[in-house]
């Protein structure tokens, strides 16, 4: 078994948790990690939403499982756009690592604490936005790279501090560095931040049932519920969204937000309901706010892209 992945090393270090557990389960099976440069990786000295935003750093991968040149490949969930190749498809999410964001301070400063004027550096527009509402006063500067990159950026471009995703430190066994990690009601994460996407052709049956035990039907229900409400905001459109679900005693609570580029305005909201109408509720949630202004902030967008 041949398993794509990107060649970061946060990438590979999932991608090994995930061909470490095909191995204990399938001891016969030999399998090799294909690492695979996506554009995503090519390009950092632009902002993700003026190469393509989201599927940057899944498309030369998914070209590659479409040639039969690798078997699965093992994405970030938050990665992967809403629609995907009509060949492909998900096989399996494993359960999900800590969905949070967490804030890494150049001098130990927390958010309260942070002195006005204090720059920090993310390249999500959903992180920035949600930022400037917890500190008003802060300067949000566009950084792009790995995660040991990033980090090392706030020494060498003088930042007082970044904001990334807590799975990311945690895989790599960097929990040390966090100075502060942000609640979801703070700081709504990204749709299917913290999961992990196998994917594969749908056509592989054999496959497909291979990977199968790694997936975590709560995690999965969560996170399609997310990508619901991803889904009928046009899958990867590059405005602030953000959006989670959490599974209590069989109830589905989904929070959600739309802002439009300069932070001007933000639609929050939520709804709950039972787990197994998980899609309908990521639906609904996703009416209610675009009803609200939602259209008129997509087509802002969309507008100024063209």
């Amino acid at each position: 078994m041949r398993v794509g992945t990107r060649g970061s090393q946060l990438a590979l270090t999932q991608t090994n948790w995930v061909v470490e557990r095909l191995k204990k389960k399938h001891p016969r099976i030999t399998i090799e990690v294909v690492p695979i440069r996506t554009t995503g990786d090519k390009v950092q000295s632009v902002s993700l939403s003026v190469i393509g935003g989201k599927g940057v750093f899944v498309k030369e991968i998914e070209e590659a499982l479409l040639r039969g040149e690798v078997d699965i490949a093992v994405h970030s969930m938050k990665d992967m756009p809403f629609e995907i190749p009509g060949d492909l498809a998900i096989g399996a999410i494993p359960e999900r690592e800590d969905p949070r964001d967490v804030f890494i301070s150049g001098d130990g400063r927390r958010l309260d604490d942070l002195k006005p004027g204090a720059r920090i550096g993310t390249g999500s527009l959903r992180r920035g936005l949600q930022l400037r509402s917890l500190v008003p006063s802060v300067e949000v500067v566009s950084i792009r790279g790995n995660l040991d990159t990033r980090i090392r950026k706030i020494e060498r471009e003088k930042l007082d501090g970044i904001i990334v995703a807590a799975a990311g430190l945690r895989r790599m066994g960097w929990e040390d560095r966090a100075t502060q990690f942000i609640s979801v009601n703070q700081m709504i994460p990204a749709v299917g931040q913290g999961a992990l996407a196998v994917e594969l052709r749908r056509a592989d049956d054999t496959t497909r049932e291979i990977v199968s035990f790694l997936n975590d039907p709560a995690t999965a229900l969560a996170v399609m519920a997310e990508r619901a409400f991803l889904g009928m905001l046009g899958g990867g459109c590059q405005v602030p969204v953000a959006g989670h679900a959490t599974i209590t005693d069989d109830v589905l609570h989904l929070q959600a937000l739309v802002g439009n580029m300069d932070g001007s305005v933000v639609l929050r909201d939520e709804v709950k309901g039972p787990i197994g109408e998980n899609i309908h509720l990521g639906k609904s949630l996703a009416e209610r706010i675009l009803s609200r202004g939602g259209r008129e902030i997509l087509a802002a967008v969309y507008a100024c892209r063209e």
